[in-house]
């Protein structure tokens, strides 16, 4: 077997010892690659997630009163925005922290559904920055909209330093828990890797306490990847005695990509299991339970 070492600087033939990788399924629960080069995926999640979103002009009415997202306790974290100006100003305030931002409709039964678990959210992610924007509040309102081309609510915008990194439509609460946990997540125990070199480092750190890496192997707009994390993040949380875990998104950087290529990674999500500078194996997929049996297995525990 290989070792990480020398995997990294060789070409992809020593990549024969893994199993082979299955063709793509659009049912499956990992994406392939091969279109995600050169065009952005579809950012709607599927119908069985999907409620039925309200047309912006369908709430062009001035709003009754009581009929905007219910206010609820301990919300103030939760900051409406009124125009251009100060929308685009709060996100240059936010610098490089993950803003969320629900464009709403004072007459859409989903925006009032979906709100109190952003305010939720809110509280419990304090790196994170939250935006609200009621569409159909004014004509400032309305421009912004047209401006960031939403014509459905409601809507939940991603942004990064003043850029929009991803966006869905009509998602529920399991799904926006997700998107925050995937996109805002700079301090868990999930080692964040933006290179090759940072690959390279973190092996050579874990050398001496034969640490079992999981390194998960993703891309910024992949459902199956942001579906996947929490358990992620939760196991990382769990198994800080045995297991290190890490994460690198391949469309990051040029860089990323590259790794991703020369690791043959063709599906995503890709988990690669590294110990004493190694690559020992991986599992290609989405699946819980499937993923915590595999880093078991690799940890040496039978599973049956």
């Amino acid at each position: 077997m290989a070792t990480i070492t020398n995997f990294l600087a060789k070409p992809t033939s020593y990549l024969a010892s893994f199993p082979k990788l299955k063709p793509f399924n659009p049912h499956s629960s990992s994406n392939n690659l091969s279109n995600v080069f050169t065009k952005r995926p579809n950012l709607l999640p599927n119908s069985k997630t999907t409620p039925t979103l309200t047309p912006l002009c369908a709430t062009a009415k001035a709003p009754a009163t009581g009929s905007q997202p219910k206010k609820v306790e301990s919300d103030e974290r939760v900051q409406q925005v009124h125009s251009v100006a100060e929308f685009d100003e709060a996100l240059k305030k936010a610098k490089n922290k993950l803003v969320v931002v629900e464009y709403a409709g004072s007459h859409s039964y989903h925006s009032r559904k979906i709100y109190p678990f952003m305010v939720e959210l809110s509280r419990t992610c304090g790196d994170v920055e939250f935006l609200l924007v009621m569409g159909d509040e004014s004509e400032s309102t309305k421009e912004l909209c047209e401006r960031e081309k939403i014509d459905k609510v409601p809507h939940f915008s991603f942004y990064k330093s003043m850029e929009k990194i991803h966006e869905e439509e009509g998602i529920g609460p399991d799904e926006l828990m997700g998107d925050v946990l995937y996109y805002g997540d700079n301090h868990s125990a999930v080692v964040q890797l933006h290179c090759r070199e940072d690959v390279e480092k973190l092996i050579q750190d874990h050398k001496v306490d034969q640490k079992l890496i999981v390194l998960d192997v993703g891309l910024k707009h992949c459902g199956p990847c942001v579906k996947v994390y929490p358990t992620v993040l939760k196991l990382s949380r769990q198994m800080t005695e045995t297991v290190v875990f890490a994460r690198m998104n391949g469309d990051e950087n040029d860089s990323c990509m590259e790794f991703l290529k020369d690791m043959n990674v063709v599906e995503v999500p890709t988990f690669l299991f590294i110990r004493d500078g190694e690559i020992c194996g991986r599992y290609v997929g989405s699946g819980k339970g499937e993923l915590i049996g595999e880093i078991l297995r690799y940890q040496g525990v039978r599973v049956t």
